[in-house]
C-alpha cells in the first residue's frame, strides 16, 4: 500500500513543490493551507504529516496538540523559526521532528523515509510461511531457527519486505539502505542479494527476493 503524506502549509509555492516531489517519489499526497482544511481532510488517515508552524488562524503548534489525540503518525514541523525554544515547543506538543526553512528537499525525503520505517518497525513483524522478520530486534527466523545476516543484508531485507510487491532498482536500494553520501558502487547490491538468497536457501526457506529483469528487485507478497 502506498504511504500517504499530508502537507499543511499556508505558502502555495511550498505546497506545490513538496506535493510534486513526493508524488514523483511514489507517495500519495494530501494538501491543506490551514488547520481548518487539514481537519476536514484528516479522515483520509495520513501516514505522516509535514506541518508548518506559522499559519493564519490556528497555528501548527495548536493543530498538533489537537490531532495528537487522534493519531500516532509521525509529525515533522517545517518552520522558519530557528530558536531553540521554538524547536523544543514543537517537540513538546507532540512533534517527532523539526526542520528549519529553507531546507534541502533530499534531506527532508530522508527524514520522512526514516520516520516511516520506524513506524513500520513498531507494527507487527512480518510473518510468511514460517519466516519471521523481527524489525526491532533485527533478527530473522525460519520455522523457529535463526538465520544470520550482516547489518546491510538485514537492511535490504527490511527495506524490500516493508514494501512487498513494489519493484526497486539497484540504485534505489543502494540510496535507501547504504545512503546518498556513501562512496561506492551500487552493483554491490547484486552481491548482497545473492548472499541473502543463499542464506535463505541454506535454511530451507524460499528466497523471497525476486529479480524483475531490467528493472530491479521486489519482495514476493
Amino acid at each position: 500500500m502506498t504511504e500517504k503524506i499530508m502537507i499543511i502549509d499556508d505558502e502555495p509555492d511550498i505546497i506545490f513543490l513538496l506535493r510534486d516531489f513526493f508524488l514523483l517519489n511514489d507517495y500519495d499526497v494530501i494538501t491543506a493551507e490551514n488547520a481548518e482544511e487539514a481537519t476536514a481532510k484528516f479522515k483520509e488517515n495520513p501516514d505522516l504529516i509535514l506541518l508548518d508552524i506559522n499559519m493564519p488562524g490556528k497555528n501548527g503548534l495548536e493543530f498538533c496538540k489537537q490531532i495528537r489525540a487522534m493519531t500516532q503518525c509521525p509529525i515533522i514541523f517545517l518552520s522558519a523559526r530557528t530558536n531553540e525554544d521554538d524547536i523544543l515547543a514543537g517537540l513538546n506538543v507532540g512533534g517527532d521532528d523539526y526542520i528549519t526553512k529553507p531546507f534541502h528537499i533530499r534531506e527532508l525525503l530522508g527524514r520522512v523515509q526514516a520516520h516511516l520505517r520506524r513506524e513500520k518497525r513498531n507494527k507487527d513483524d512480518t510473518k510468511n510461511n514460517g519466516l519471521k522478520i523481527d524489525y526491532a530486534g533485527m533478527h530473522v527466523t525460519f520455522n523457529g531457527n535463526g538465520i544470520s545476516f550482516t547489518k546491510t543484508e538485514f537492511e535490504i531485507i527490511e527495506y524490500l519486505s516493508l514494501h512487498p510487491g513494489q519493484v526497486f532498482s539497484r540504485e534505489k536500494i543502494y540510496e535507501n539502505v547504504i545512503g546518498l553520501n556513501s562512496e561506492g558502487d551500487n552493483t554491490v547490491i547484486t552481491e548482497h542479494i545473492r548472499r541473502i538468497r543463499n542464506k535463505f536457501n541454506g535454511a530451507g526457506c524460499e528466497s523471497y527476493i525476486e529479480t524483475v529483469w531490467g528493472l530491479g528487485y521486489r519482495w514476493i507478497k
